[in-house]
Formats: C-alpha cells, sequence, structure tokens
C-alpha cells in the first residue's frame, strides 16, 4: 500500500474516473480537500454559497491540471440541493464521493447566544447534511456503492465553553455519521467523519483577531506542539474517501495532535 508522507501528499490517482462533490470549498478545509481529490483523478464539484469563492477554488484546480468546476447553490435549500445532485448525475452520470464540509461558528453559551444563532447553526452544520445525503443516497444505492466523509469537530466529542451551538450541532453530525453508516453499509456505502481540533484556516485567524490570541499561543496547547494544516485534514478525508478504507464505517477519525480541547 501507497502511503502519504508527513506533509500529505499522495502520487497515486485513487480517485480517477470518480466524482465527488464538495461542500464548503471556498474555505480552507474543503479548498484543500478539493485539492486533494482532484489531483488524485476525481472530478470535483467546488460547492459554496459564495459563487466567487467557488469561481476561484475551482479555477486554481483547473490551473493545478485538476479537472473541477464550480457548483453554486444554498445548502439550505433542500429543493437546491436536490437539483444540484441531479445536474452532476445528468452531467456524469455517478456521484462516487461527497464530502459534506460546510460549517458555521457562533460563539456564545445558553444566554448570550440569540435563537438566529442557535438556528443557524443546525441547518448549516445538521440539516444541510440530511437534504444533500437524501439526494445523493439513492445514487449511490444505484451505483452499487460510494463514501460520505462528514467533516465533525473535536468541540463535537469534547465540548469547549462557550460554543453551545457549535458544540452540539457538531455532536449531532457525530449521530447522524454513526447512523447513517449503519443504515447504508449493506448497500456497501461507507459514511465516516473527520474531527479535527484547531486547524489554521482563515475562520481560525479571524477567531485569534477577535481574542487577542496567536497561532503561537495555540501550538503550545497541542501535545505534538503545533496546530494542524488544512492538508493533513485533507489527506485523512481522501483516505477515508478512497477504496483503501474499505472497512472503515461509520468511525469519527480524530485529527488533533493529541490536543484534549482548545
Amino acid at each position: 500500500m501507497t502511503t502519504a508522507g508527513l506533509t500529505g501528499r499522495f502520487d497515486g490517482k485513487r480517485f480517477d474516473g470518480k466524482t465527488a462533490l464538495v461542500t464548503g470549498a471556498g474555505g480552507g478545509i474543503g479548498s484543500a480537500i478539493s485539492r486533494r481529490l482532484g489531483a488524485e483523478g476525481a472530478h470535483v464539484f467546488i460547492c459554496d454559497v459564495n459563487e466567487a469563492a467557488a469561481k476561484e477554488v475551482a479555477d486554481a484546480r483547473v490551473g493545478e491540471g485538476c479537472s473541477a468546476e464550480p457548483l453554486v447553490f444554498d445548502l439550505l435549500d433542500p429543493e437546491a440541493s436536490a437539483a444540484a445532485v441531479q445536474q452532476i448525475i445528468d452531467a456524469w452520470g455517478r456521484l462516487d464521493v461527497l464530502v459534506n464540509n460546510a460549517g458555521v461558528n457562533r460563539r456564545g453559551n445558553l444566554l448570550t447566544l440569540t435563537e438566529n444563532d442557535w438556528d443557524l447553526s443546525f441547518a448549516v452544520n445538521v440539516d444541510s447534511l440530511f437534504h444533500l445525503c437524501r439526494a445523493v443516497l439513492p445514487h449511490m444505492i444505484g451505483a452499487g456503492g460510494g463514501a460520505i466523509v462528514n467533516t465533525a469537530s473535536q468541540w463535537g466529542l469534547y465540548p469547549a465553553p462557550g460554543h453551545l451551538a457549535y458544540n452540539v450541532s457538531k455532536a449531532a453530525v457525530v449521530a447522524f455519521t454513526k447512523n447513517l453508516a449503519r443504515d447504508y453499509a449493506p448497500n456497501n456505502i461507507r459514511v465516516n467523519a473527520v474531527a479535527p481540533g484547531e486547524i489554521q484556516t482563515p475562520m481560525l485567524e479571524s477567531g485569534l483577531a477577535r481574542s487577542g490570541r496567536t497561532v503561537a499561543d495555540l501550538d503550545a496547547l497541542v501535545p505534538l506542539g503545533r496546530i494542524g494544516k488544512p492538508e493533513e485534514v485533507a489527506a485523512l478525508v481522501a483516505f477515508l474517501a478512497s477504496d483503501e478504507a474499505p472497512y472503515i464505517c461509520g468511525s469519527v477519525v480524530e485529527i488533533t495532535g493529541a490536543q484534549a480541547v482548545a
């Protein structure tokens, strides 16, 4: 078996001839996932509600020699999700890999969160998975299998103070993943999740700017001595979605550098 190195690079083509849909692909982790899957041969649909971001990432992937195209729709609209999946099937005849990566983080405890914070957290982090998976599953069943990877969070397993909506919604992603896996494993559909800790993304950096902390402050909290990189999460997602993980189903894999919680 060929393995990736510490850089997260992989020289194989585990996704040749396959199609993949990555949500939240305009962001740090989503962009890295799209790059990894594209580099390994997949035709990647770059999904983001931000049209400019989706196009920028898709153009970058094409510039790197990958096969990619933007797919802009609102994950909060069930009909739009179904239409986007049907568009992929009509054009390519298949959808092999779904990566539910889009997410929002609304900070606050029970008395400081607004109802909108709570509702939006569940709409993006949980409801979008429900609608998109329901649109994708019939096609994967008809094709004889597929792979779904959801982005949960370390905080969905070990709640961090002051992030109630995010913690609880990501815990729901964990439960959703395990339930979906057990229901559809008989159809050869493998459903897994990654649970990242602190990863150096624009979302994290904006949070640091508000708090006054630095990346070095976070590095000091991680037993490995540094926070994670988007490319490292992408390497794990690619492995879970690939045929090299044929017996991994219903798992939630932490990628935290051995950190307990921030």
